[in-house]
């Protein structure tokens, strides 16, 4: 299966050269010069993968994303500037999966597209070898489903991009068990792609608010400082 990516983006220049370094990877790709038209067309006929840039007219890509996931959970990677760090976490807060700042290259942009894609199962059908689906974990009042990718608190759904779900996978499997920020990053991030401690908390404290919205009393991602993070099932 070919995998789809939408961009979307005010700058034309990256939209091409972006656009070419996709289809040059055997992607698809559908382009966008702006959030409102790229709205429509990402709910009507969601591809497997989108890019946004942030700073947009009419409807930036913050606004793009937080309208997009009250309706779809596509995996999302932001184009961000370097001194756009506020920005970089509320867009992580909001379920963006990724960011990465500008300028960049087309290398490790592919990557980290290939990395997500991978992680949704998206691109499987094109891969030599059939993976036979992991079993459901069940840690307490958390069950994952990794071949469905659905998370329950208490029976409760939980929705979880695949990042999140990764993350919280990695600590859910051997509760009690402390795991570096290190351990977490080679967990949701393959392909030696570099993140920093900054993007993985981010992303344990956005889990921690989603359970909390069906549980206020959701502790069970304890954080152990200078050390990492653990579960506990108790």
């Amino acid at each position: 299966m070919t995998a789809t990516i939408a961009l979307v983006d005010d700058d034309r220049n990256i939209l091409t050269s972006v656009s070419i370094a996709l289809q040059a990877e055997g992607f698809l790709t559908r382009v966008y010069s702006d959030g409102e038209t790229a709205l429509k067309a990402l709910i009507e006929n969601p591809p497997e993968l989108a890019i946004f840039d942030i700073k947009m007219p009419r409807m930036d890509g913050l606004e793009l994303l937080r309208r997009l996931r009250e309706r779809s959970q596509i995996p999302v990677i932001f184009l961000t500037s370097k001194d756009d760090e506020l920005d970089e976490a509320l867009g992580l807060a909001m379920g963006a999966d990724d960011y990465i700042a500008k300028p960049f290259s087309q290398r490790l942009l592919i990557a980290r597209v290939r990395a997500i894609l991978r992680r949704t199962d998206v691109v499987q059908a094109s891969e030599p070898g059939e993976v036979e689906a992991p079993p459901a974990l069940d840690r307490g009042r958390l069950s994952m489903d990794p071949a469905r990718h659905r998370v329950t608190w208490g029976g409760e759904p939980v929705t979880l991009t695949v990042t999140e779900f990764l993350i919280l996978e990695t600590l859910a499997q051997r509760p009690g068990i402390v795991k570096t920020r290190n351990q977490l990053m080679d967990a949701a991030y393959q392909d030696d792609i570099y993140v920093d401690d900054r993007t993985i908390d981010s992303h344990i404290k956005r889990v921690r608010r989603k359970f909390r919205q069906v549980d206020p009393t959701f502790d069970a991602i304890e954080t152990l400082y200078g050390a990492g993070y653990r579960f506990s099932e108790e």
